[in-house]
């Protein structure tokens, strides 16, 4: 793995990076947090016409069949503008149709994603929140040539936005290899559907969403019946790196405005950054934001390669976890209690990298997911390639 950008990398680095200085500043987003939709069409719109939209998705359905890890820069620098849009809720269940959709499924609904005229979202929480098969208890009865949908998803990102969701449902009692879950592609308007509005730290769009006995087709079934779990892990792995690269583009422009903050910040006759523990802090920060970006992009690059990426996407989130919230706080010690002011932008960076930090699995989670790869491999330690 090259940890370094080549040059078509940086220069999509540097154009994603100046279309969004100019385009989505933070005043978008704090009016988005009071938008009942809660990002701006035009704005989406355009990066469909920039080709984000595209990045990853096969060039037979309008995408430009780039990899993951060209995303995952795109996603870096919509995190570090903390740009209000459904980018991540919209590529996740999108890359999942274009690897294990139907062909049909594939030509209808994905280059629509790639123009920027579909937004879509995915729901797999419930009561148990943890990532694992026996966490599905959202039932789906077969009824002939259709399926009856009955249960509640919770924390659903872009939900009220979308006009796809694909729904993880167990279709038959649980088992020790993961089988009984299948995936749905719902129609976000179906009688049936009922979502309510969650208030979260971000301040995003997040639902809870039921579903009533909604009745879907067994055509919009994304892989096989009973056999989802497989499809449903690929998918998580690869929502949870492209998180990881969201949040660490955001924990990266806190850090520099701390840094900033420190050369400018004068106290006792001199900037508050000529004092050691500042200087200490400023530099564990920045170490802390580059050891979640090398281990994002490995994940990243695995991924791209066809490798085992399981073990790196949890050191991967559970190091920016813990490491991006840790800078985040950090930022607002230096910056004291102006950091927490609603007129200063400090606070929406750190409210959306805390909040990200408890999605798509929490430390304690990847940490036992890690453990349990090494206890399956007795002899064979191996954390990173």
């Amino acid at each position: 793995m090259d940890v370094l950008p080549n040059e078509e990398e940086q220069m999509l680095k540097n154009g994603a990076r100046e279309f969004l200085e100019a385009e989505s500043p933070p005043s978008l987003a704090r009016e988005m947090e009071r938008d009942d939709l809660g990002y701006p069409p035009a704005l989406w719109k355009q990066m469909g016409d920039l080709g984000w939209l595209g990045l990853a998705i096969p060039e037979e359905y309008g995408g430009q069949g780039a990899t993951l890890t060209y995303l995952g820069i795109v996603l870096e620098e919509v995190g570090r503008a903390i740009s209000p849009v459904p980018f991540h809720s919209t590529m996740v269940p999108a890359l999942t149709v274009a690897s294990d959709g139907t062909e049909e499924q594939r030509r209808e609904l994905l280059p629509r994603v790639c123009s920027g005229d579909l937004v879509m979202s995915w729901a797999f929480t419930e009561r148990d929140a943890r990532y694992r098969p026996e966490s599905v208890r959202m039932e789906a009865v077969e009824e002939g040539d259709y399926f009856l949908l009955s249960g509640t998803k919770t924390f659903v990102d872009s939900f009220g936005a979308s006009e796809k969701c694909l729904v993880a449902c167990r279709t038959a009692p649980p088992s020790h290899s993961g089988e009984g879950i299948t995936l749905f592609l719902v129609d976000t308007d179906s009688p049936g559907v009922s979502h309510v509005p969650l208030v979260t730290l971000a301040k995003d769009r997040q639902s809870k969403v039921t579903f009533d006995r909604v009745r879907v087709p067994r055509s919009s079934i994304v892989g096989e019946l009973d056999q989802g779990w497989p499809v449903a892990e690929r998918m998580l792995d690869r929502g949870t790196a492209l998180l990881c690269a969201q949040m660490v583009g955001a924990a990266r422009k806190d850090v520099e405005m701390a840094v900033e903050y420190a050369k400018q910040r004068v106290a006792f006759g001199r900037p508050i950054g000529a004092f050691q523990s500042i200087q200490h802090m400023c530099a564990d920060m920045v170490l802390w934001v580059d050891g979640g970006q090398l281990l994002t992009y490995e994940a990243l690059w695995r991924m791209d390669q066809g490798l085992p990426a399981a073990v790196e996407v949890s050191q991967a989130k559970a190091f920016c976890n813990d490491r991006c919230e840790a800078a985040v706080r950090s930022s607002q010690v230096i910056h004291g209690g102006i950091g927490f002011m609603m007129e200063f932008d400090l606070h929406l960076w750190f409210r959306r990298v805390s909040a990200w930090t408890m999605r798509m699995g929490t430390s304690f989670e990847h940490r036992a997911r890690v453990a349990r790869a090494l206890l399956d491999a007795p002899g064979r330690v191996r954390l990173g390639s």
